[in-house]
């Protein structure tokens, strides 16, 4: 067998992920392994012709940094020497020093004979000394028995062995014998406390472990900074996809047909997980039912807060998800098989598709458009997808990927990239295409940014991205457009750079207008923490300057996303989805913007809305009540993303008419291209830029 088939086959193995100590890698690399051969590769069929034998999603297999084994974690981790283990409970012949052996022949077992001990039980390193430590590495019993394998857990870490504190870790992992990695801000820690919630399969109130290994490092943690990152979320998948449920308020996110690739996917499933970030616990799900591998999906919110997710490994299929019912069902495919392809939601409360070269055949990927009622598509001959293709090294495959796409008024659809040529899309009829200029002096920003921060003023920022999907240098390029009417030429105001270059990146808009950035490479290169930006940065459109950020300690490149939560905060997640790779991330970490934050440090008094409707009309009022006065209000529509895109999102600055004590009555926009149907949250901020917790309001279809 071939080098790179065996390599192949060890990427879509199950995950056996590690990763090293990691810290801000600034320098550019002259050059990565096998990008020449992967850049000239020809494509047929809708992927290069060197896919599942030399390359994975484009990325040369050699440059995708492997996995280790279970044998490489144990002699990579701290060595334990003199540690000691205890536990809660154990079953005779299974003691908790057996994960310290370095023998995953043997395991630690909770009793079950001849009584059998309850849920939760917990593991305590003790190293006997103090140690900079950032991850641990949990290996499940390799017997063949998944009996005890943890699924809801807590890490905690103490330097007396008495007073452990917050969490530094939390989640859920997937039921499987594999190696899981946890990593976390780098802490000074003598013990560290590993606690079971629930067994992985709900086989029964044990907990197993093979080996625990726990890896030091000489990265300390980021400096205090602006805004605060929350505890490590572990998920049993890595979180490529999410969206925000407006009925339950959870986060649902999901990967492939695996949790940690999709390359030869056998189609037919996706594996997903809920975040509920009032509880904290991440529950999972495989669904079935659909015949549909999202993975690389079109993913929109319809106008009556469904997810509407389109083709991808699943090249024609569309499955929408339900917050109502909790549950996915398909809907009609498309006319065009795509996947990488951007769709949008309109004023009409139809959908637009365009692009996906990805899968399904390369070029041609004209527009359609999805009713919701009738269940149905339509194609779109006069909506033509070659003015908006990039000039990208790997050509139409990658081309027409991604699109910026920003529902307007009248049913049109505006484009404002990856492409530096933006363009108006038409829907009536046979669909129609005009050129709406160029974006400045930008260049095409493939896998950049794009939110509209302020949708009565037509107003879209434009960052980061690259002139190729891969292998070439990113930029901090930022610009400002402005549209009006749909078929005129966009204004465009090219303004200061971000701090940093980032392609793979996310950008999320707060409800005071400002915009968050976090994640992304310098040079872009899929599946690789090299060149990761680590620190995020917050946009000001008044000053329209960007602001450096508490920094990360876990990379955010490749396949993460990131969503605004109704408290305010961001998620951001994911990264990797190459098989046994070192750079997974099943995980994420929830941020806590500057707003919510006393100029001492001190969590802000919030304002509170005590009051608001839970429907509004297109050009009706909105009228709320707080428990004191504010001097700001937004609406903000709530998100799916994948890959960057996100077009769901758009902030509505709302102006109060009149108030009456703490009670404040706003008109709302009369065009339902400025206000789309669909889920909002609505907040309020008080004088020092303070938000609430917003309330879910929907405006329907008018």
């Amino acid at each position: 067998m071939q080098p790179t088939v065996l390599r192949l086959l060890a990427l879509l193995a199950a995950s056996a992920t590690y990763v090293n100590a990691l810290a801000p890698a600034q320098i550019v690399p002259s050059s990565v392994p096998n990008s020449k051969s992967v850049q000239g590769a020809s494509v047929s069929n809708g992927g290069l012709n060197t896919e599942g034998v030399e390359t994975l999603d484009g990325m040369a297999l050699d440059a995708i940094p492997e996995g280790r084994s279970a044998e490489a974690v144990m002699s990579s981790a701290i060595t334990p020497a003199a540690w000691t283990a205890t536990a809660d409970s154990y079953q005779a012949g299974n003691p908790p020093s057996n994960v310290l052996d370095g023998n995953t022949n043997t395991f630690w077992h909770t009793q079950y004979s001849p009584t059998t001990a309850q849920l939760p039980h917990y593991l305590i390193i003790d190293m006997q000394q103090n140690y900079l430590i950032n991850s641990i590495a949990y290996i499940p019993r390799q017997d063949g028995n998944s009996n005890g394998n943890v699924g809801e857990h807590t890490i905690q870490t103490s330097t007396d062995g008495v007073n452990y504190g917050t969490p530094v870790a939390m989640g859920t992992y997937a039921d499987n014998n594999m190696t899981k990695t946890t990593i976390f801000d780098a802490t000074t820690a003598r013990y560290v406390k590993f606690t079971a919630l629930t067994e992985a399969g709900n086989r029964g109130p044990w907990s197993s472990c093979a080996t625990f290994s726990i890896f030091q490092t000489t990265t300390a943690a980021p400096p205090n900074g602006q805004g605060v990152w929350s505890p490590t979320i572990d998920f049993p998948l890595v979180p490529v996809s999410m969206g925000l449920d407006h009925g339950s308020g959870n986060v649902l996110v999901w990967s492939s047909y695996a949790a940690s690739t999709f390359g030869g996917s056998p189609g037919g499933n996706t594996l997903t997980a809920t975040y509920n970030p009032s509880t904290g616990i991440v529950s999972q799900r495989n669904i079935t039912n659909t015949g549909h591998d999202m993975f690389c999906e079109g993913l929109s919110i319809d106008s009556t807060g469904r997810f509407v997710a389109t083709g991808g490994n699943s090249d024609y299929k569309t499955s929408i998800y339900s917050p109502a019912y909790d549950a996915w069902t398909a809907a009609a495919q498309m006319h065009v098989p795509r996947g990488y392809a951007s769709q949008a939601t309109l004023s009409n409360g139809n959908i637009f598709m365009i692009g996906g070269s990805w899968a399904g055949g390369v070029g041609g990927k004209n527009g359609e458009l999805f009713s919701p009622t009738a269940n149905t598509w339509t194609q779109l001959s006069g909506a033509p997808v070659a003015p908006m293709l990039t000039n990208d090294a790997q050509g139409v495959y990658r081309a027409d990927n991604h699109a910026m796409l920003f529902g307007w008024k009248n049913g049109y659809v505006f484009q404002a990239g990856p492409s530096r040529t933006m363009n108006w899309y038409g829907t009536a009829g046979a669909g129609s295409q005009a050129t709406a200029g160029v974006r400045g002096n930008d260049n095409d920003a493939m896998c950049g940014d794009a939110v509209m921060y302020d949708a009565t003023q037509g107003k879209i920022l434009v960052v980061g991205g690259a002139t190729s999907y891969q292998g070439v240098n990113a930029t901090a390029n930022a610009h400002i457009v402005t549209i009006n009417g749909p078929n005129s030429v966009a204004t465009v105001q090219n303004i200061n750079p971000m701090w940093y270059k980032r392609i793979f990146a996310n950008a999320v808009v707060l409800p005071t207008g400002k915009v968050f950035i976090t994640g992304g490479q310098i040079y872009g290169q899929p599946f690789s923490d090299a060149t990761s930006q680590l620190q995020p940065e917050i946009w000001d459109p008044v000053s329209t300057t960007f602001t450096k950020l508490a920094a990360n300690s876990i990379p955010r490149n490749y396949h993460s996303t990131a969503i605004l939560m109704a408290d305010g905060t961001v998620l951001s997640g994911g990264g990797g989805l190459c098989g046994a790779c070192a750079t997974n991330h099943y995980d994420a970490q929830v941020f806590s913007p500057p707003y919510l934050f006393n100029t001492d440090g001190s969590r802000a008094t919030r304002p509170v809305i005590t009051n608001s409707p839970g429907q509004v009309a297109v050009g009706g009022t909105l009228t709320a009540t707080t428990n004191g006065p504010v001097t700001a209000w937004s609406l903000i529509r709530i998100a799916t993303t994948t890959h960057t895109v996100n077009t769901d999102q758009r902030r509505i600055p709302l102006f109060p008419s009149s108030n009456n004590g703490n009670t404040y009555t706003m008109p709302l926009p009369t065009d339902p291209g400025i206000m789309l149907p669909g889920y909002y949250l609505l907040f309020a901020m008080n004088s020092a830029g303070v938000p609430s917790v917003g309330k879910f309001v929907w405006v329907p279809v008018p």
